[in-house]
């Protein structure tokens, strides 16, 4: 299944390990990766999809989609599973460390291909694997807020009817997430056609952008869309939201819901509104569409919340997808000075 211009597979023995290598060596040459790079992003995914098939007792879901950092492009990929965990992630890094009789070198392996590397696993819960791959060396972060997002269809549906987007400037960051009315490629074109809209004028605030979307949404079958404004200086989220879109604020001791009106945008949009929400400090902001339950709670993840926004959200889309509809999750999180 595509899911935001890369794509998502359930890969259940090493055999599955093939088409992910043959589908990530795709998008590298897609994206503009070099001979070099792209060897590296198809070993990188054949190690992540063989290593989820021997340990995570009836496999899991490999996702995969392109990422950029300023001018660079690389490959991100996750590999989510609900197997018994791994007792030590040190232990299990080390060369020569195996619970299933191999030579015990692929998740060493794979975290010295990685450009970035992160492995998040509870026992008895099951594990999330975050590699990503630069064509070039990235530098630096030149962004003061970390977005990371999980988008997937639901079970057999060619591709995903939600869709998200950001952007950066000056100490601010923008977020969209659209979940299209149903699901496939109608749904599609509505949560696509929300984010093309939000990707040619993201500054201009959100209450404007859903003014927008409504207007260009109209021949579509319509969209639940939230936008969200985080903004470094004044240490708010300003936020606006017509649907059933869930949006939260997480901080350690403190969770707050945000606001959204009932409608669709592009048919039923009677009230657009504003809310303006104090940003906490280490706070994590968390949008998702409906395919993915409320109920999470961070502070049952002892350690999470420390993670890449991309490892918490594939955790979060692991433990609660309902499984019948798209799921999207979308997490930011203020880049901290090191």
């Amino acid at each position: 299944m595509e899911v935001n211009g890369g794509f998502a597979l359930n890969v259940t023995d090493p055999s599955g390990a093939g088409e992910v290598r043959r589908r990530v060596g795709a998008l590298a040459q897609v994206l503009g990766f070099g001979e070099t790079d792209a060897g590296r992003a198809a070993l990188a995914a054949t190690e992540a999809a063989t290593n989820l098939a021997k340990h995570a007792h009836g496999g899991g879901v490999v996702i995969v989609r392109p990422c950029g950092r300023g001018p660079a492009r690389g490959v991100e990929l996750l590999t989510v599973d609900r197997g018994p965990g791994i007792p030590s992630v040190a232990d299990a890094l080390r060369d020569g460390f195996s619970t299933a009789g191999s030579p015990g070198t692929g998740l060493g392996a794979l975290s010295r291909l990685s450009d970035e590397f992160e492995l998040f696993s509870q026992a008895g819960q099951g594990t999330v694997l975050m590699s990503r791959v630069w064509a070039a060396d990235p530098g630096p972060a030149d962004v003061e807020v970390s977005v990371g997002a999980v988008s997937v269809a639901k079970p057999g549906e060619p591709v995903c009817g939600d869709a998200w987007s950001s952007a950066h400037g000056p100490s601010r960051c923008v977020l969209v997430c659209a979940d299209g009315l149903g699901h496939g490629p109608d749904a599609a074109t509505a949560s696509i056609g929300a984010v093309r809209v939000f990707d040619e004028h993201w500054e201009d605030g959100p209450e404007r952008l859903l003014e927008r979307m409504h207007s260009a949404l109209r021949p579509t079958r319509g969209a639940a869309v939230s936008v969200a404004e985080i903004d470094l200086e004044a240490r708010t989220v300003r936020y606006a939201g017509v649907g059933n879109i869930a949006a939260t604020l997480w901080a350690p001791g403190e969770t707050r819901s945000l606001v959204s009106h009932n409608g669709i945008v592009g048919h039923e949009m009677r009230k657009v509104q504003l809310f303006e929400y104090p940003l906490p400090p280490r706070g994590l902001f968390v949008m998702h569409s409906d395919g993915v339950s409320t109920r999470w709670q961070l502070e049952k993840y002892p350690g999470l919340a420390l993670r890449d926004p991309a490892v918490i959200a594939a955790v979060l889309y692991r433990d609660f997808c309902r499984g019948r509809d798209d799921a999207t999750v979308v997490v930011a999180r203020e880049i901290q000075p090191s």
